[in-house]
């Protein structure tokens, strides 16, 4: 079972919190951000190189020296404040009419060495080295991971019933996703909150944060190694994340633009689509997927779609059926040569958020020669491969809303 503990959050008074409160770090670059930061946005905090002009590179030392600043002056203004006791706190979002209920919380680094917080996308160096200096130079966690859990009664009935009472922030963002939070802090609430996770869930999912879990943990491990006198109780064992049942989740899908054909023409590229799918012009009107295998394509113009043939895809394999395995095996690796898709400059990947329309109007802007829409994965699919151990192909989900950052801060002391 995995452990989890309430924490005193350091968060916004609820009269500026829609002044603090901003997007994740790697959602905006930074000219967005600063485009986009008032005077108290958490920006300032989690992108801190939009406070220099000309803005400076990310991994400049003095944005990290300004990032630790920030948060000791927003601290001493009162725009983030610490919880006098530990508390659990509930967060809905909503999302074109559907809510989605979490706990905050922390989780405990022991269960992601141990295999009880389930990955499903490996994590890069670089970046997991990025956030932990992150984590390292402020000594908090700023932004919380994202996690699914399998469906507990317990846990569903005390949050619908905070969730029922008046919030302590409610408000829309710029997109229209709402965002409500609430304070669960009484001790019985507590305790049995406590009591239901420890004893009755198994295992956390990570679905969005894959880097900022794994430099949690081992800021946890360095800190550990650091302390002649740790003895598991510390609170740099622990680390934020908002956990949510996982009926409630939805994966949207995750595209593909590439930028030329491989030296085919348009007609060659569809035969040799043809050896491995049934192919059908759709015409001029965006075609969405209709099913697992189901591809829709954009080229010169037109909407196609794809159907993967019987025998061209493993349905025992978890990681073979998945459709992100079947459009890299066939199309991308096999007929437009492209190898890794970590690496490889000719691709590039578009959220579903941003719609269908977002794929043809690269296409025919000429940054890109061709598109690929995919039907999303689900979480029952992405909940099996956690827990055989397999690993995803990269860009495979994308969870949406974004939790948004500056509701709750946890501190490591």
């Amino acid at each position: 079972m995995v452990t989890v503990k309430p924490f005193a959050a350091v968060r916004p008074p609820k009269d500026i919190v829609t002044e603090v409160a901003a997007p994740p770090y790697d959602v905006l670059n930074s000219q967005e951000a600063k485009d986009m930061a008032g005077e108290k946005s958490l920006l300032h905090i989690t992108k801190p190189e939009i406070d220099f002009d000309p803005i400076l590179p990310d991994h400049d030392q003095r944005v990290y020296d300004r990032a630790v600043l920030n948060f000791k002056e927003w601290q001493k203004r009162g725009w983030l404040v610490q919880d006098s006791k530990p508390c659990y706190y509930v967060y809905s979002q909503t999302m074109d009419g559907r809510t989605q209920y979490g706990l905050v919380l922390c989780a405990h680094t022991d269960d992601y060495a141990e295999g009880r917080i389930k990955k499903h996308e490996l994590t890069r160096k670089d970046k997991e080295d990025d956030r932990m200096i992150h984590v390292r130079i402020q000594n908090a966690n700023i932004e919380p991971v994202f996690f699914a859990y399998r469906d507990n009664e317990g846990i569903n009935a005390i949050v619908a019933r905070y969730a029922a009472g008046t919030p302590e922030y409610s408000f829309v963002d710029e997109n229209g996703f709402g965002h409500t939070f609430w304070v669960v802090d009484d001790d019985a609430d507590i305790a049995r909150i406590t009591e239901l996770f420890t004893t009755q869930v198994e295992a956390f999912y990570v679905a969005d944060g894959h880097h900022r879990t794994a430099a949690a943990a081992r800021v946890g491990a360095e800190r550990r190694a650091a302390n002649p006198h740790h003895d598991g109780t510390e609170e740099y064992n622990y680390f934020m994340a908002v956990c949510f049942p996982e009926s409630q989740l939805k994966i949207i899908d995750y595209n593909r633009v590439v930028k030329d054909l491989n030296g085919l023409t348009p007609e060659q590229l569809l035969e040799r689509l043809g050896e491995d799918f049934d192919v059908t012009c759709m015409g001029g009107d965006i075609y969405l997927p209709a099913r697992l295998h189901n591809f829709s394509m954009y080229l010169e113009g037109k909407w196609y779609s794809l159907t993967a043939r019987p025998g061209r895809y493993d349905d025992g394999d978890p990681i073979g059926v998945l459709d992100v395995t079947i459009l890299s095996r066939l199309v991308l690796d096999g007929i437009l040569g492209i190898k890794d898709l970590r690496t490889d400059n000719r691709i590039d990947f578009v959220g579903g958020i941003r719609g269908l329309g977002e794929l043809s109007r690269r296409v025919d802007s000429g940054e890109m020669k061709v598109a690929f829409a995919l039907y999303p994965v689900s979480m029952e699919q992405l909940m099996g491969i956690a827990d055989s151990g397999s690993i995803m192909p990269p860009k495979t989900t994308w969870f949406e809303p974004k939790l948004r950052s500056g509701l709750a801060i946890h501190k490591l002391d």
